[in-house]
């Protein structure tokens, strides 16, 4: 892999080369060299600009760090915009030090805090600045509102599971609608696109038209429909078209090699049986391993103790070669990995791979969009622009803003995310992305978490809350119940850890 890696740089080094062009980062770093190399250039340039500034300078990385320091090595008089609070982007190179080592370098430096916040209320503007507060590394800052308080504080919602989550976001989305606030006026935020999986299917049970701002929708994305393609293959061995989409998937095996095999065994009275017995082998297929693998796979999917069990059919798939084949094929593997860990905890709860599938069927009669089948490469999209509800990654939701914001999954494990914890300052982007999150909200702000969830195995496990909510106070939300004939859901104090390590009984009895 890695030899395969540098003969692709160094041919896309020479291409470059021959067509006398340069892509942004060899923008970047020629410029770095510019200056560091070509001292006239350099003086030139640096008295040519008087005065730098830059905007956004929370998410510059490295490079640009060093170019800005570059320019201004004269005159020193650099002037930066940014909130280090919504450093979030470190995944796509942005470092967070250079705002907070800029005093250092520039000892000279003034700061001045822009505080005033002219978005939210005065609620939630209280529950951001006691979240941000825990981060240990930032430059202190306590944001006031400009706006007068609605008397609405963050609601704080805990459902029984995913699937009463789903429900309350619809309903209540339904309710603010019945009240004159357009679907366009509201967003559901999320850590990961797999949170709104649930979300999706409910939204369009109710007819709910929404856009997904953080991707493609959920089942349109290609690594789904390749695993629920297995799933039909298996529930309707004449499913041509899962068929097509599944040969494709086994190396070397193409449109024409995948068009022969269905030719072969598109009138067989059982096209499964005749491909595991190997009776429907191409004679290019036949050599190789591939082959009889894919057919090993087939044979434990028909299996009397799996066929009928969806989320035991979706880890077979990825462990008997659908995870390696995201490994090889994806950049980001490892997030399409976890999509697909999702939806097998999510057809767990169905007791047929068939009502799996006729439940996914929903999604082509959607009111507001063209009828299509699960298979179709098309995104759906559907009514007029300001008639449809936001669904959005945080990353993605980062400068925006809407009247009201749901966050859903705000338990630990989900947000913030279980890789994020692997060290300090991947919790501290945690809370920063939790801090936006909950600033993109200008008068009602609603979190929600699943009390328990369930595997694919069908075991039960209690959902805690995020670490990030309770460490707020519990009187700076108003706590919403959603089970008041058992008394479950009831306000108490708060932890006294006030981090993730307490229990889901800091806040329910």
């Amino acid at each position: 892999m890695t030899q395969q890696i540098t003969r692709v740089d160094r041919l896309f080094v020479e291409r470059k080369r021959e067509r006398n062009v340069m892509d942004y980062d060899d923008l970047l770093l020629n410029w770095k060299r510019i200056l560091m190399e070509k001292d006239e250039v350099a003086r030139l340039l640096q008295e040519q600009f008087q005065h730098v500034l830059v905007d956004e300078y929370q998410d510059t990385n490295r490079l640009q760090t060093e170019i800005v320091d570059l320019l201004a090595a004269k005159h020193r008089n650099v002037m930066v915009v940014g909130d280090d609070a919504q450093s979030i982007f470190a995944f796509r190179g942005a470092a967070v030090e250079g705002i907070y080592e800029f005093p250092k370098r520039y000892p000279d430096a003034q700061v001045f805090r822009l505080e005033t916040n002219y978005r939210s209320t005065p609620e939630i503007l209280a529950v951001a600045n006691v979240s941000i507060a825990a981060n240990r590394r930032q430059f202190t800052k306590t944001l006031r509102a400009a706006r007068p308080s609605l008397g609405l504080s963050p609601a704080l919602v805990p459902c029984r599971d995913a699937d009463q989550q789903a429900a309350f976001v619809a309903s209540r989305i339904l309710e603010l609608r019945d009240e004159g606030l357009g679907l366009s006026e509201m967003a559901v935020l999320y850590r990961s696109h797999y949170h709104s999986l649930e979300l999706q299917l409910e939204l369009t049970r109710r007819g709910i038209p929404y856009r997904v701002r953080s991707g493609v929708r959920f089942f349109e994305q290609a690594h789904i429909k390749d695993v629920v393609s297995y799933l039909r293959l298996v529930a309707n061995p004449r499913d041509e078209l899962a068929w097509k989409r599944v040969l494709r998937l086994i190396p070397n095996v193409g449109a024409a090699t995948a068009n022969r095999v269905w030719e072969r065994i598109a009138y067989a009275p059982d096209p499964l049986a005749l491909v595991v017995r190997g009776e429907a082998d191409t004679a290019g297929s036949k050599r190789g391993t591939s082959w009889a693998e894919f057919r090993a796979l087939l044979e434990e999917l028909t299996k009397d103790e799996t066929r009928r069990a969806p989320g035991r059919q979706i880890e077979i798939i990825l462990t008997r070669g659908y995870e390696a084949y995201l490994a090889a094929n994806y950049e980001n593997a490892e997030a399409r990995l976890e999509d697909l860990r999702q939806l097998a905890h999510y057809s767990a709860r169905y007791d047929s791979t068939e009502d799996f599938l006729a439940e996914l069927a929903l999604l082509s009669t959607e009111r507001y969009g063209a009828p299509q089948t699960i298979a179709g490469e098309d995104v759906v999209s559907g009514g007029e622009e300001d008639e449809l509800l936001t669904l959005t990654s945080v990353h993605q939701a980062k400068g925006l803003e809407w009247r009201v914001v749901f966050i859903i999954w705000a338990a630990d494990g989900k947000f913030p995310s279980p890789r994020s914890l692997r060290d300090a300052e991947g919790e501290e982007e945690e809370r920063r992305l939790w801090y936006v999150a909950l600033t993109r909200a200008r008068d009602q702000l609603y979190l929600t978490y699943p009390l328990m969830v369930t595997d694919y195995t069908r075991q039960t496990l209690v959902q805690r809350p995020s670490r990030f909510v309770t460490e707020v106070p519990p009187e700076l939300y108003e706590i919403w119940s959603l089970e008041e004939e058992t008394n479950a859901l009831t306000e108490a104090p708060a932890p006294e850890d006030g981090g993730g390590g307490g229990d889901v009984g800091g806040y329910l009895n």
